[in-house]
């Protein structure tokens, strides 16, 4: 694409590229732990649920989800975004509408397990391959102003919904987001209808990765810079997610509404706005390695505070830090894939990177609501997530520097 220019001048140059990811970003929302642990209370009190029971279907249709990116996450490098994107998309209007019309309590795991993969896994994963394959100079920039889709519905969502489910059946909201998700679909058609094919992209467009070779998924499996990452990708995504997932009983062991707690969420999307749009030149700039074992560390300051909190204000301070942190979390790892590893098996190779962020996002709210049902304070537990972020940040610090002088070799 354009060398780097001016946000502004960016935006306007590559338009129809930079809404297809924003848009997609947005409703990968649907299927997001924060949207669908909003309607947590109501799916507890429907089907007679108890924190570690819902903790429990959450995970195990959460790992399905995880199991099923690994294959299906390599179909990014075979097909165009205008065709599998709106496949996905339709599919995730279909899974909106399970959960509307759902009312067995054993068919709950099928319903996370459609939500969690065509909406977090498929539909974030198609946005974030194109993105990184169609960028390369600009590649921060561009993951940046697409992560303003799910920022968009990080902060407008919950507090939207939780005003609307006073006064219409959970049920009913659920029908809606499905006629949404098909609205989408045409204009996910009219923004690319000149969208190339992965295979008409000729070699020469298609940017190596450390040694200056292109890695396959099996390449990058064997390599153990893969692996070093993986604690930081699963904790995050673990760890947060449990947090978001049991916000309600947060807010009620603290002695606060449900509605001031998500009042503040607004605070940490904001954040996360201003540290993406930071990262996004950091990483044009000085490249994603450099800055990847540090993005972390406001995540270990958050959950420390969020343990201590005596008051909002507390928490509100804690949600801005967990902000600050999701900035890296949504650019530094997507342009990191890229760097490492070249953009031609991108889609394969980030697929099994996304199961395995997916299977941490499964693993956390049910073991934090197994704990609460064992009897170890949600609070006290954030001092554990605390200690894993800083474990996960530290062994990120020396690999990453190999990775920099394999970078620098030439094919």
């Amino acid at each position: 694409m354009s060398q780097p220019t001016g946000y502004f001048a960016f935006i306007r140059e590559n338009a129809p590229f930079l809404a297809t990811g924003a848009l997609l970003s947005f409703l990968s929302s649907f299927g997001q732990t924060f949207f669908i642990s909003i309607f947590g209370g109501e799916i507890r009190a429907a089907y007679g649920l108890s924190n570690g029971d819902w903790g429990l279907i959450y995970m195990v249709g959460t790992g399905a989800s995880a199991i099923l990116m690994v294959f299906a996450g390599g179909l990014a490098d075979r097909f165009r975004v205008r065709t599998i994107g709106i496949v996905v998309v339709l599919m995730l209007a279909s899974a909106c509408l399970f959960m509307a019309f759902n009312a067995v309590a054993a068919l709950l795991p099928f319903v996370v397990f459609a939500l969690r993969f065509t909406g977090q896994g498929m539909t974030h994963h198609v946005g974030t391959v194109a993105i990184s394959r169609w960028f390369i100079a600009t590649r921060g920039r561009a993951l940046a102003i697409t992560a303003f889709g799910f920022m968009l519905g990080e902060a407008t969502l919950p507090l939207i919904m939780v005003w609307l489910k006073s006064f219409i059946d959970w049920r009913t909201l659920w029908v809606c987001f499905a006629g949404f998700c098909v609205l989408a679909c045409f204009v996910l058609y009219r923004l690319l209808r000149l969208e190339r094919t992965p295979q008409s992209m000729a070699e020469t467009t298609q940017a190596t990765g450390m040694g200056g070779k292109h890695w396959t998924r099996a390449d990058a499996l064997r390599h153990p810079l893969f692996w070093t990452m993986i604690p930081a990708v699963m904790s995050f995504s673990g760890f947060g997610t449990a947090f978001w997932f049991h916000q309600a009983h947060f807010a009620e062991i603290k002695g606060w509404s449900h509605l001031s707690l998500v009042s503040v969420f607004p605070l940490g999307t904001l954040a996360l706005s201003l540290s993406t749009i930071a990262y996004g030149w950091a990483i044009d700039r000085f490249g994603a390695t450099r800055l990847l074992p540090f993005y972390l560390i406001p995540y270990v300051i958050a959950f420390i505070l969020h343990w201590y909190a005596p008051s909002l204000g507390w928490t509100a301070l804690a949600v801005v830090l967990m902000g600050t942190a999701g900035g890296g979390q949504v650019t530094l790892l997507n342009a990191c894939w890229a760097e490492f590893y070249g953009t031609k098996h991108m889609g394969a190779i980030k697929s099994a990177a996304a199961a395995l962020m997916v299977l941490g996002s499964a693993l956390g709210p049910g073991l934090s609501g197994w704990l609460i049902d064992q009897g170890v304070g949600f609070e006290t537990q954030m001092l554990g997530y605390a200690a894993a972020f800083a474990f996960a940040a530290l062994i990120l610090i020396i690999p990453t520097r190999t990775a920099r002088q394999a970078l620098s070799v030439a094919p």
